[in-house]
């Protein structure tokens, strides 16, 4: 039985930690700053971060479903595993939903997305400012609870790393060894 994730897993998991690490902290810096030219090209750069997690945490979530990750340890309360497995399912659903909800804001707003300047996205609702406020709240809210949710994670991992001392933790580690 494998007891690591693949290769490509762990790629995609590093991935998208560092995009939504930047993506998260662009988005904080960008929000306050004073409209200009430089905080128009901020805006740019977090949709295209955005659209690019969004097709990159399909690709991961396709990966998954047909390489399931390794099972966690029988030693571990059925609780437990029930919370990690509950925790990941949450995990991609945020992953997925912030950026459609950042997208349909941008939509209701009335600025339509352009992937990396080059392909615009289409809209998806129509121009209406009360319900763009509304989709700007759910997109920051989604995103501080996918922060929450990511800072449970990282210290689970540390809590098997240096509490338990089991190898969950490496199992999604790029360097360890069997």
């Amino acid at each position: 039985m494998n007891t690591r994730y693949t290769r490509t897993a762990i790629s995609l998991h590093w991935l998208v930690a560092l995009g939504l690490f930047g993506a998260f902290g662009l988005g904080l810096y960008m929000t306050d700053l004073p409209l200009s030219p430089y905080k128009l090209k901020l805006y740019s750069w977090h949709k295209w971060a955005g659209v690019s997690l969004f097709l990159l945490v399909l690709f991961r979530l396709g990966w998954r479903l047909g390489h399931p990750p390794p099972p966690l340890p029988m030693s571990m309360p059925a609780i437990l595993r029930v919370i990690a497995h509950l925790t990941h399912a949450l995990l991609y659903v945020l992953m997925i939903a912030i950026p459609l909800s950042g997208w349909l804001m941008s939509s209701a707003k009335g600025f339509q997305t352009v992937w990396f300047g080059l392909l615009p996205l289409p809209d998806l609702v129509a121009k209406n400012a009360e319900l763009g406020d509304q989709l700007q709240w759910l997109h920051m809210t989604l995103n501080y609870a996918l922060a929450a949710l990511v800072i449970a994670h990282i210290g689970a991992a540390l809590k098997h790393r240096f509490i338990d001392r089991d190898d969950i933790l490496s199992r999604m580690l790029p360097s360890a060894r069997k």
